[in-house]
């Protein structure tokens, strides 16, 4: 089965409330550059979701496509204590997703959590976290990619 190439970049951009980068890197290499990231923040990886793998399970194909999901309980559970529905999103998770040669990475906009979970902007703070790890992982920060 052919992997469906009609998901353009500007379509998944242009969903409410997610932001979606370019990653120079590639897709494993991305990966791993967050897992590492997060973990050098003092964050803990709940799990890394294979959705590809998942579908090779059942004989079908689907674009390199992985969720890592990542948090804090100390940060996140006082959060949920004051907004209980706030479980539905946390914790946290990143997308990292293949799209023909380009590796993107896409996350929730964390405006958009505070709004709809009505989070004071200052308590807010902590759901920046996939901002900032994508941020870092995706920086070329002098390096070229392989």
């Amino acid at each position: 089965m052919p992997i469906d190439d009609d998901l353009s970049t500007n379509r998944a951009s242009t969903l409410r409330g997610l932001v979606t980068v370019d990653s120079p890197w590639s897709f494993e290499d991305t990966v791993q550059r967050l897992l590492g990231v997060i973990r050098d923040k003092g964050l803990r990886v709940f799990d890394v979701i294979d959705h590809a793998a998942a579908a090779a399970e059942v004989d079908q194909v689907l674009r390199p496509t992985r969720v890592v999901i990542f948090g804090s309980p100390a940060v996140g559970t006082p959060l949920m204590v004051q907004h209980p529905l706030l479980a539905f999103e946390l914790p946290l998770r990143i997308l990292v997703w293949q799209d023909g040669d380009t590796t993107r990475v896409s996350y929730t906009d964390a405006a958009v959590l505070a709004r709809r979970f009505e989070i004071d902007p200052v308590r807010a703070a902590p759901l920046h976290a996939p901002m900032a790890v994508v941020a870092a992982a995706t920086d070329r920060g002098g390096a070229t990619p392989p």
